[in-house]
């Protein structure tokens, strides 16, 4: 049995969002006890991650390394047709990912007590993102 939703959520520009009640609402909904939830972002600058969601702190640092693996306008970049944050924002989804697994059981996701599911926007500007949610069960 499968089920599948999509969801939108705008962002604020760079930085997290908290999704995991977004995807527990999709699982909850699939009616599906025992299985796997997968969330996959439609984009190819933003993440979707699951990180630790008591200290924002985590996030913040998270921020500060990609900006080290991939700076806005580095002067190697070819691709900066949407601007200086462009190519940063494509290498940083690359880096962190565009989707993520997590099991599903007693109709609920299992993550841990200190994980949440974030979209991580790369883009400086607020943007319009699509969240895919799987349920396999």
């Amino acid at each position: 049995m499968s089920y599948q939703q999509t969801f939108e959520i705008r962002t604020r520009g760079r930085g997290t969002m908290e999704i995991t009640a977004e995807v527990a609402r999709v699982v909850r909904a699939a009616g599906i006890a025992t299985g796997i939830a997968q969330v996959f972002v439609q984009h190819t600058s933003c993440s979707v991650m699951i990180t630790e969601n008591a200290d924002p702190s985590v996030r913040h640092d998270l921020e500060t390394l990609a900006g080290r693996w991939a700076p806005d306008a580095d002067p190697a970049y070819r691709h900066d047709t949407e601007g200086d944050d462009d190519m940063a924002a494509h290498a940083r989804s690359v880096l962190a990912g565009s989707a993520v697994t997590v099991p599903v059981g007693g109709g609920g996701l299992l993550l841990g007590t200190w994980q949440g599911i974030y979209l991580w926007e790369h883009r400086a500007e607020p943007q319009l993102r699509r969240v895919v949610v799987t349920v396999i069960g």
